[in-house]
């Protein structure tokens, strides 16, 4: 877990010494007590703790959403488990998605596997990907955090989301905050993180050591993946050709894009042709661009096509999970095939994939001024469906942010008064809002 996981082993033993280990965990379970008892949802039967959220009923429209302060507490059930208190999340073209019941039946089932066995309802359902926040309470068998540290973490979507008061990891998915990140900053990177990671090291195989020089094309750059994953190939050494429209470019160029090419003008896949052929493409558009894409990786060479719009899920919605699955396996077999014999290129889906670990590298980088958080709007926890509309029109040009603790609301005053780097004016965005 490198020097995060070691500094926080030195912290757990400065506080052996005085007695203090005991003592703090224990102040910091009662503060969390008396925290919770702001929100105490009655019934006829007994008391329960709740919590503020915003939660989903049914599948729908923004009118779905629906704020609540009776939503049940994520309490710690696992050893492993890790209680966050949410000080900022964000949101992400998936969260639209499954608002709308995208990968339902899929995600029904990672979350409770007996569920084909009866009808059990998901709801209410809390969305919301991204944390940034406070550990309150740690399960017996945590060594890597204690109340009181400054975390963030991807919340996977087979979870309940960050959209509420509290949330609840596994210690495996959650990495100590960048110190130089406001919670409201750092809400912005997690989930776009873990996919971008996942999507280029487990699918096209890059990695720190191996990136140097090598040419990758990212479609639909001025997204949350796109412009992490800009920043991180640079930090690796990497040649990095992006498409976006055209005033998008002052913003991928700032975060370190070589060459821009506007995807809005006719004869974009001409002149990407014209370059030197790519090591890998990672598509965030899909569509018809996976026709023309294919073409412009170096033929026989090990050179890989990621897509992060695979039909997966969409496949189990429409045909079930046994002939979805079986459906979707047989067209990642057939394109597979086809284009390694063809041409000599791997044809690969990328996946969204929580890892704690891989977060601790990330925030070294950003600590090291090597990766900068692109946030182009900020809410108020009042004010998510605002939030979502903000998503769900399409101007991707870095995250959208939901303030939950007001320590941060100055923070976000200055990122509206310092905009991104090279924002620009609002046109329909590329990154598609079927990610995985």
């Amino acid at each position: 877990m490198g020097s995060v996981r070691v500094m926080a082993s030195t912290r757990f033993l400065c506080l052996l010494n005085a007695k203090a280990a005991a003592s703090t965990k224990s102040l910091a379970r009662a503060g969390l007590s008396v925290c919770l008892k702001r929100h105490v949802c009655s019934s006829p039967s007994r008391l329960q703790s709740c919590m503020p959220a915003w939660v989903i009923d049914q599948y729908g429209t923004n009118e779905v959403l629906r704020y609540t302060e009776d939503q049940p507490l994520p309490n710690i059930s696992s050893a492993s488990d890790v209680m966050i208190k949410v000080h900022a999340a964000s949101l992400n073209p998936l969260d639209i998605s499954m608002r709308g019941g995208y990968g339902a039946k899929m995600l029904k089932l990672r979350r409770d596997p007996t569920s084909m066995m009866n009808n059990d309802s998901e709801f209410p359902l809390v969305l919301g990907r991204d944390v940034s926040g406070v550990v309150v309470d740690c399960g017996s068998e945590v060594t890597h955090f204690f109340p009181g540290d400054e975390v963030w973490a991807a919340v996977p979507p087979w979870k309940q989301g960050s959209l509420s008061e509290f949330v609840t990891l596994t210690e495996y998915e959650v990495s100590q905050k960048p110190k130089s990140l406001s919670h409201t900053e750092a809400a912005s990177i997690p989930y776009v993180a873990n996919t971008a990671l996942s999507a280029l090291v487990n699918a096209g195989g890059l990695c720190r050591d191996s990136s140097s020089n090598k040419r990758v094309l990212i479609t639909g750059g001025s997204g949350g993946v796109g412009t992490f994953s800009i920043q991180l190939l640079k930090a690796w050494g990497a040649h990095v050709t992006v498409t976006c429209s055209q005033n998008a470019e002052g913003l991928v160029r700032g975060l370190g894009a070589d060459e821009v090419v506007d995807y809005t003008s006719g004869d974009a896949a001409e002149r990407l042709e014209m370059m030197e052929k790519f090591d890998v493409v990672l598509d965030n558009v899909g569509g018809e661009t996976e026709e023309w894409a294919m073409g412009l990786l170096k033929p026989w060479s090990g050179a890989k096509y990621v897509t992060l719009v695979s039909p997966l899920l969409l496949s189990t919605d429409s045909m079930g999970l046994l002939d979805g699955v079986f459906q979707a396996g047989f067209t990642l077999h057939n394109k597979a095939i086809q284009n390694i014999i063809s041409s000599g290129v791997f044809y690969r889906w990328g996946f969204f994939a929580p890892d704690g670990p891989a977060l601790d590298e990330v925030s070294k980088l950003v600590d090291a001024g090597k990766i900068l958080p692109v946030v182009e709007a900020q809410f108020p926890f009042t004010q998510v469906p605002q939030a979502f509309q903000k998503v769900e029109e399409g101007h991707a040009r870095g995250k959208t942010v939901v303030r939950m603790a007001e320590e941060d609301d100055r923070q976000a005053e200055e990122l509206v008064q310092d905009p991104p780097i090279g924002a620009a004016e609002s046109e329909p965005g590329e990154e598609s809002a079927k990610q995985n």
